[in-house]
Parts: structure tokens; sequence; C-alpha cells
């Protein structure tokens, strides 16, 4: 499987973390696990048709697909014709470029887009990096994000914020601060919380190999102890810390 990430155009990087592609091989085919990181996506199928959502839907050629924020794992089977290109929006993004519905109605779930939203695959077919830029270039509904400080705020303590203290820091209500995350992200301000609190503990874990205990990760992440941890990264992953 070849997987490759490229950066937006520079004045759509506030809204866009990068446009991807990801290709099969002459491998046997496989089964390819993604976690979730609290964005949502766009892509279109260039392969033959393949599986996703654990095996519930079939991609056909052809059609453009969006992804919803991710509440757990997700499978995808990857064969060697699978060609697969997309777009993944930064958190809140997504209704910078899209009149849709609530971000919450796409929890867990790959719908085909209308025509009227979906890439043109001959311009896909010709230069689909470059034809993301100009797709989206165009299409740039509002230049401001009502989520962005909020967001910041998250990441800048890993997701380890109180959700009382984070409506207080952005002059809102906890009650506001739902119905927001729900509407442009899809998430609840905690399970977003979450979702970046695990994704530090992850990339600790990675990078750490044996220098650093689970324990050790587990503390410096705001998890009660290892089990705390241990039952996150299965929920999120459907795996153990060891066979991450």
């Amino acid at each position: 499987m070849k997987y490759t990430k490229i950066k937006p155009y520079k004045e759509l990087e506030p809204f866009i973390h990068f446009y991807w592609e990801l290709k099969g091989n002459e491998q046997e085919g496989l089964w390819e696990r993604v976690f979730p990181d609290g964005c949502a996506g766009i892509f279109m199928n260039l392969g033959n048709s393949c599986l996703t959502d654990n095996g519930a839907l079939s991609l056909e050629y052809g059609k453009t697909y969006v992804v919803g924020a991710m509440t757990s794992f997700k499978d995808s089977f990857i064969d060697h014709d699978t060609h697969l290109v997309g777009v993944c929006l930064k958190p809140g993004a997504f209704a910078n470029f899209y009149r849709y519905t609530p971000q919450i109605e796409l929890i867990d779930n790959t719908v085909e887009f209308e025509k009227s939203k979906s890439f043109n695959i001959d311009k896909m077919l010709e230069a689909h990096f470059n034809y993301f830029d100009h797709f989206y270039s165009g299409r740039i509904k509002s230049k401001s994000n009502p989520l962005q400080s909020v967001i910041s705020d998250i990441h800048l303590t890993n997701g380890q914020i109180a959700i009382n203290k984070l409506s207080k820091q952005n002059f809102t209500s906890v009650r506001q601060l739902e119905r927001d995350f729900k509407k442009l992200i899809g998430l609840s301000p905690k399970e977003y919380a979450n979702i970046i609190r695990f994704q530090y503990a992850l990339s600790l874990i990675k990078n750490s190999g044996e220098k650093r205990s689970l324990l050790e990760i587990a503390f410096e992440c705001g998890y009660y102890d290892h089990s705390h941890l241990t039952n996150e990264i299965k929920r999120n992953t459907g795996l153990a810390p060891s066979q991450l």
C-alpha cells in the first residue's frame, strides 16, 4: 500500500490539514484501520469498488464521498486495484466549504455526496492535488471558524481541559458550546477533547519505545492509571497498547 500526503495551497491551510492519496499494491489485499482524529473528510474512488466502514459500505468508481468524524476505529479493505484520493478538513471547517446537514448526522458514517458537490472525475484524473487547490479556493464560503479559539485551547492542553473552564475562557456557555460542536464537528466538546488526549497518548506510546512505562504516559495524559489508558486505547483502536 502506498499512502501520500500533500499540504494544500497556503491560503487553504487554516481549513485543510492535507490532501491524500492511497493506492494498493500487487500484494494480497488487507484490512487497513484508521483511528479517530476529530476530522471530517471528502474523497473520491478512482479505482475498483472497495469496502469501508468495517465492510458495511462499497465505494464505487467515480463517486465522491463525505466521511464524518469518528468515535471509534474504522476498517477499509485495500486491494491491489484500490485508488482513493481525498481531503482531510480541519475540525469545524466543513461549513467553510459546504452547506450541509449538521455534522452530528455524519458521525461514524461515510455518505455518497450528491453530484452538485462531487469532484470532477476528469480533472481528478489529470492532476488531483492541483484540482483540489482550485476546487476549494473557488468554493470557500467563509474564512472564519467560530470554534477556532476553543479548538486551539483543547490542543494546547492536549485535551486535558474541563469543559466548564473551556466555555469560560471563550466567553460562552457549556450548552452553547455543545450545540456549536455538534453542528460543526459532530462530536461534543468532551468527546473531541478525549480524542485529542488519546491521540497525544498514542504519539507518546509510539515514540517512546520502552523508555517510558504505560503508567507514566497515563499520568502525563491525565488518565487515572494505566488501566484507564488501556481501555481508551482499546475503545479507539480495537488494539492493546502492545499491538500499536
